[in-house]
């Protein structure tokens, strides 16, 4: 199965949701060299871009040129998220996705920069405005991430969708929560269904997504096209592979244990300091070594001298301990 995108073929329909903080360039590309359909970037503020404010670029390193890599825009203002798009675009972007669903609250606020996010659905004319002017600014796709709405009261992601889609927008993406349960209680993905009725272009199914299992719940309760993972790829990149092979007939990735494992974490902490330089890599990297170690089942003591390690050297020598077979991690704590 393959989501068609104008001249893009998206496959298989297992996509990497964009994650602040987590889906940096290291983290997209070893996701994507298991096999997932698409991967989006970090969001990144339209208006700071453009105006090239120090570290934004550098720090969402967005992935032009890359291979099945989407650049996430938010923002408030028509003219900036414009501007962005063009330059996202005129840089060898492949696909542009335009953020309606952040549900942080310096994201939607009122404030300075804020009221984009999922506050955007909270005024359908305005969001469609901006929506109008990305996709009128770049010859490449445009798609949208959003929510089913602000709250309870204001469920109104099928609309959002319908005037989208007619605007130009090429697939959209819903987790199954409004903004306001944040990430609380679980994804309705059967109100997904509502948007899929709605449009005709591909719907993706995005929330609590972890697994095989939730996976073909998801599918099955949103008739969607596809699903996209977030924190369920969190300590596991390989996970979505894992989905795609079990869901859609894909080749099975091998999944790493023990040494194979050691040596992929090794190979993203040396990614991570290349990128980032070592200081802030040091910084940056614990949070993947945390979750690579819960995966793992890595003991207490051993995870906390990891964590707390100001060298480089020290880390990837106990890397090979710590990821051992779980069966062998109470000796090694």
């Amino acid at each position: 199965m393959t989501v068609q995108l104008s001249h893009l073929t998206l496959a298989p329909p297992v996509f990497l949701a964009p994650l602040a903080g987590i889906t940096d360039r290291p983290f997209r590309d070893l996701v994507l060299g298991f096999g997932a359909g698409l991967v989006v970037s970090e969001m990144v503020a339209s208006q700071e871009m453009v105006q090239a404010k120090p570290g934004v670029r550098e720090r969402a390193e967005l992935g032009f040129g890359r291979a099945n890599t989407a650049v996430q825009l938010a923002g408030r203002e028509a003219h900036w998220m414009a501007e962005a798009a063009r330059q996202v675009a005129d840089n060898g972007a492949a696909l542009i996705d335009i953020n309606m669903g952040c549900p942080a609250k310096k994201v939607t606020s009122s404030s300075g920069a804020g009221a984009s996010g999922s506050a955007l659905m909270k005024d359908l004319d305005h969001a469609l405005s901006l929506i109008e002017a990305v996709v009128g600014a770049v010859d490449i796709p445009v798609t949208l991430k959003t929510r089913l709405g602000w709250d309870d009261a204001m469920r109104n992601a099928p609309e959002l969708a319908r005037r989208a889609e007619a605007a130009g927008v090429r697939m959209i993406t819903i987790h199954g929560r409004t903004r306001c349960q944040f990430y609380k209680g679980h994804a309705d993905w059967a109100a997904i269904a509502e948007v899929k009725e709605a449009v005709t272009v591909p719907v993706i199914a995005n929330g609590d997504i972890t697994s095989t299992a939730t996976a073909r719940a998801a599918l099955e309760r949103s008739g969607a096209d596809g699903v996209m993972v977030g924190r369920g790829a969190q300590g596991r990149p390989w996970v979505l592979a894992q989905i795609a092979a079990e869901v859609f007939g894909c080749p099975a990735p091998e999944v790493p244990r023990g040494g194979a494992l050691a040596g992929l974490v090794a190979a993203h902490y040396e990614a991570m300091l290349g990128f980032y330089g070592r200081d802030l890599g040091l910084r940056v990297a614990r949070k993947h070594l945390g979750w690579y170690m819960d995966t793992a089942g890595t003991g207490p003591i051993l995870r906390r001298r990891i964590l707390t390690a100001r060298d480089p050297g020290e880390v990837l020598r106990a890397l090979p301990e710590a990821l051992a077979d779980t069966a062998q991690h109470g000796a090694a704590a």
